[in-house]
């Protein structure tokens, strides 16, 4: 039987995947970053509420379009990119 992965999808529909997400993310905060993210990481490990809103993203791209930010921990070059363009808003 193959391992399947939930993903979210551009569209923010979860689907099936045989391959595993490359970013992980936030579904309440719209954030994505890496696997090994250390606030993610602390997060999961205290046991709240964070693991229920917990997505996976195949790559970049598509946690953009789905209209998610990156993290300003593991993501700090993106991050610091992506905020200077809200300001100009």
């Amino acid at each position: 039987m193959e391992k399947t992965y939930r993903l979210l999808g551009k569209d923010r529909q979860i689907y099936s995947s045989s391959t595993p997400g490359a970013l992980g993310g936030n579904g309440q905060m719209k954030i994505y970053g890496q696997l090994n993210c250390s606030s993610a990481m602390r997060a999961v490990a205290a046991g709240n509420s964070y693991q229920k809103h917990r997505v996976f993203f195949a790559d970049e791209a598509t946690a953009i379009g789905a209209g998610y930010r990156p993290c300003g921990n593991c993501m700090r070059e993106k991050y610091k990119a992506w905020r200077a363009t809200q300001s100009q808003r």
